[in-house]
């Protein structure tokens, strides 16, 4: 078997032992990591466009979009930690380069675009708070975030991303605040309020597109690979099927438990808007900065320093994501060495594409090309580029040449494939009315 960059193992014997009984915190990490990035500033725009644009029309599409993320993101970490190989490692095994490289430039953009989005999104917020200059702030926000991420050690990093996490509580307790009717909410919620007009399937596009996305995909199945670099006795359970017991239980709690918090919070802030911004007319909402600019005379002072505050954590969450899968992509792609829990020295290349992710991301807030105005077409954009991926995803988790005994259990595969026709059926209809 070709183990082209896999998972670094040891000459030391294959030991299966696990912790016994871990605690939630201990579990909870790849998967509670990749639902909170979920929520970054692109997603804040995109559910703040929802709720201002139709209302509380749109929050039943995060309730449809749950159990849908819940099955493709364990999917995603299935690979990663069956191989010991991230996403793009297991499809340069199993389908031609061509599909492999416009997958990966595909990736790459849309991330790129994203991260300078978000970089300028977290500079606009701070610029709302205190005033002062926009792009000192943009580059100071991508110079601390990449340093974080190349120098600080892999398993203290991902603890910090971890109680970062807790910043998108800012977006429930806004929701308590401000007047809410709350049956109403619950209605729509429950019973879907579908309208066959580009402008709505439009939104519907983007916002599976920030919750389903592709960049998610090649994160979790990479940081699957990283536990298993990071802890002793680890190993893919293709060399220790012994430990596929309790590692696909942490992998199941950590995925719908980090799926649910992006999406409760993601409801959140539709319903929020719905309330304040749709309530008083406000219905074109572009930018998550703008959503909380736009609060502050609506809801109060309050109200706008939460949401304001919410956008530079969930930022400093995302980026990070953001630039390294996009690293973790060009990495496996072309067999360099990759993984945070490396050292610079050991996989320089990969670093310097985080880096360049970073300068480029910064730089597009110093061209004319607005990267903020953007956020919401990047979400739209990765809700297409997502079928493919899912497709490839499914095709590859249900071959025994790939996941040998670990196949995916015909539950998953179910709920998966829904998951991929209900993003190609949404980016058709999105097309089919365009113009209309």
């Amino acid at each position: 078997m070709n183990l082209e960059n896999p998972v670094d193992l040891a000459d030391a014997p294959e030991v299966e032992s696990q912790p016994v009984q871990p605690k939630l915190w201990q579990i909870l990490g790849p998967g509670l990591i990749t639902g909170a990035s979920d929520d970054d500033p692109s997603g804040i725009a995109t559910y703040s466009q929802a709720g201002a644009q139709f209302g509380y029309g749109l929050g039943w599409v995060l309730i449809l979009a749950w159990p849908l993320m819940c099955a493709i993101q364990e999917i995603s970490a299935r690979i990663g930690r069956v191989t010991g190989r991230g996403l793009t490692g297991v499809i340069k095994q199993h389908y031609p380069p061509i599909v492999l490289h416009t997958l990966v430039a595909l990736l790459v953009v849309a991330n790129v675009i994203n991260l300078g989005a978000d970089l300028g999104a977290m500079g606009a917020a701070v610029q709302l708070l205190i005033g002062g200059p926009l792009l000192v702030y943009v580059a100071g926000f991508g110079l601390l975030s990449l340093i974080l991420q190349v120098f600080v050690r892999f398993a203290r990093y991902i603890a910090w991303l971890k109680w970062l996490t807790l910043s998108l509580f800012a977006y429930v307790a806004v929701a308590f605040v401000v007047h809410m009717p709350w049956a109403t909410v619950g209605y729509h919620l429950i019973v879907p309020d579908i309208s066959l007009k580009a402008s709505y399937l439009t939104v519907v596009v983007a916002i599976l597109g920030t919750t389903i996305s592709p960049y998610l995909f090649f994160w979790q199945a990479q940081e699957e690979v990283e536990e298993v670099r990071e802890r002793d006795h680890a190993r893919p359970l293709e060399r220790a099927p012994g430990q596929s017991g309790p590692e696909f239980r942490r992998i199941r709690i950590d995925t719908y438990v980090g799926m649910f918090f992006s999406n409760i919070v993601a409801v959140f802030i539709v319903i929020t808007t719905a309330a304040t911004l749709h309530a008083h007319g406000v219905t074109d909402i572009q930018t998550s900065s703008q959503a909380a600019q736009a609060l502050r005379p609506i809801a109060g002072p309050f109200v706008f320093l939460v949401f304001a505050l919410g956008i530079i954590g969930t930022g400093l969450l995302a980026v990070p994501v953001l630039a390294g899968s996009a690293a973790f992509a060009v990495g496996e792609a072309f067999g360099w060495h990759v993984g945070l829990a490396r050292k610079l020295g050991r996989a320089p290349t990969f670093y310097a594409v985080i880096a360049l992710a970073f300068i480029v991301g910064v730089g597009l807030n110093f061209t004319r090309i607005d990267p903020i105005k953007a956020l919401f077409w990047s979400a739209v954009i990765n809700g297409v580029v997502a079928v493919p991926v899912m497709v490839m995803m499914m095709l590859l988790s249900s071959r025994k040449v790939v996941m040998g005994q670990f196949t995916l259990p015909w539950p998953l595969k179910a709920v998966g494939w829904l998951a991929t026709a209900v993003m190609a059926l949404a980016a058709m209809g999105m097309f089919a009315t365009w113009g209309a």
